[in-house]
């Protein structure tokens, strides 16, 4: 039986597997990145070549997120949350190797001031001029990446876009039935101890507001990952 079989059946154990299917690995999806991609007589797995050597029951619980994602169903299994204890160790595993001198600056002010300086080291990169992202973390390569659009911005709003993404590192993310939280109350709470927060956002808001491609009553917050 492959591993698609596998875990299917094992989500699904009342139901009939009637499909063909495939896992591929490759080096064009990002690290430890994977998709799925199906029709009505096969089911296709596509992971980044470094899933290739990770334990099948590890890998059985990234088909079955995949899975669920493809049925839209919520179901919990013991290998989805070994999947997700795998994804939340990544960055102890990964190089670090991409660090831009006043972003890291920037991090170890908020580590000293907010973590004690025991938050891990972790990559840090410039985005592009971006409309999508104002700035992300990456745990599948432990990356802090930060739109360009911030540059120049005041110290302070620098070091709260550094502060939330940090906040993602140290909490990680929490599971659910196929779901995973990232935004929890008790990272909320933890947002909230900035200080001057609000002043900061409003701040983050004009920069925004002073740049053509976005418009005024876009919510800034849904593209602050």
């Amino acid at each position: 039986m492959d591993l698609v079989q596998e875990a299917y059946q094992r989500l699904f154990p009342d139901k009939e597997f009637s499909y063909q299917s495939e896992i591929n690995y490759n080096l064009k999806l990002a690290d430890f990145n994977a998709n799925i991609h199906s029709n009505q007589q096969k089911i296709a797995i596509h992971l980044n070549l470094q899933w290739k050597d990770i334990d099948d029951e590890i890998k059985i619980g990234l088909i079955q997120s995949l899975l669920l994602k493809l049925f839209r169903k919520k179901i919990s299994t013991p290998n989805i949350e070994l999947y997700n204890n795998f994804i939340k160790n990544i960055p102890l595993l990964t190089q670090k190797n991409r660090s831009d001198p006043l972003l890291e600056t920037s991090f170890q002010r908020v580590n000293e001031r907010f973590f004690y300086g025991c938050l891990e080291k972790t990559n840090l990169a410039w985005g592009m001029d971006a409309k999508r992202k104002l700035a992300s973390y990456n745990f599948h390569n432990d990356t802090i990446t930060v739109s360009a659009l911030f540059k120049n911005a005041p110290e302070p709003v620098l070091d709260y876009i550094m502060y939330h993404e940090m906040l993602h590192k140290h909490q990680k993310f929490t599971h659910n039935e196929g779901r995973c939280t990232f935004h929890t109350k008790e990272f909320r709470r933890a947002e909230q101890q900035f200080p001057d927060q609000k002043q900061i956002e409003k701040e983050i808001s004009n920069l925004l507001r002073s740049q053509e491609h976005f418009l005024s009553h876009w919510n800034w917050k849904s593209w602050f990952k």
